[in-house]
């Protein structure tokens, strides 16, 4: 059985892999007693479902700023260049699927099979639980380049529950 702090860590290790690598930002936790970044108030939800013996949902919050500044390092352009609605999507959705695959390399062999869904972009910023009452949540609040707040969760379950 995985414990949950052996998944926060797992979950913060691999969205600082994929931001270091992918899109050359460095991303630090914020901790209980520094001041949580704000999230603006417009906000992309970048999600994606898992599957197997743990079951459930990773879930990326950024503001457009954030997501514009993230799309912009991925593809190597011009942070003031336009980018479009979709374009800021895609580069969310990508991040959301990456991390996802790098926490899954550091959890299969303590869980098992892990089958991974495609990732979905929506505006808003709230995960619910829809895994029933023995689900559990993790959140962490991350700055971006000491100038974007973001949140990573991971809203799961051990299958069978």
């Amino acid at each position: 059985m995985i414990t949950t702090m052996s998944l926060r860590d797992s979950l913060l290790d691999s969205a600082k892999e994929v931001f270091e690598t992918m899109a050359f930002m460095a991303l630090e936790e914020v901790h209980e007693d520094q001041e949580a970044p704000r999230l603006e108030d417009e906000t992309l939800l970048g999600t994606i479902t898992f599957k197997g013996n743990l079951e459930g949902c990773l879930a990326i919050c950024c503001g457009w700023h954030c997501a514009r500044a993230i799309g912009a390092n991925m593809l190597g352009t011009d942070p003031d260049e336009p980018m479009s609605d979709d374009e800021m999507s895609d580069a969310i959705g990508e991040i959301a699927n990456m991390v996802m695959g790098a926490m899954k390399a550091r959890i299969q062999d303590e869980v098992g099979t892990v089958e991974v869904s495609i990732p979905s972009v929506v505006r808003g910023r709230e995960l619910r639980n829809s895994l029933g009452d023995r689900a559990s949540k993790i959140t962490v609040t991350v700055n971006l380049e000491e100038e974007h707040g973001m949140q990573f969760s991971l809203l799961y379950r051990e299958s069978g529950d």
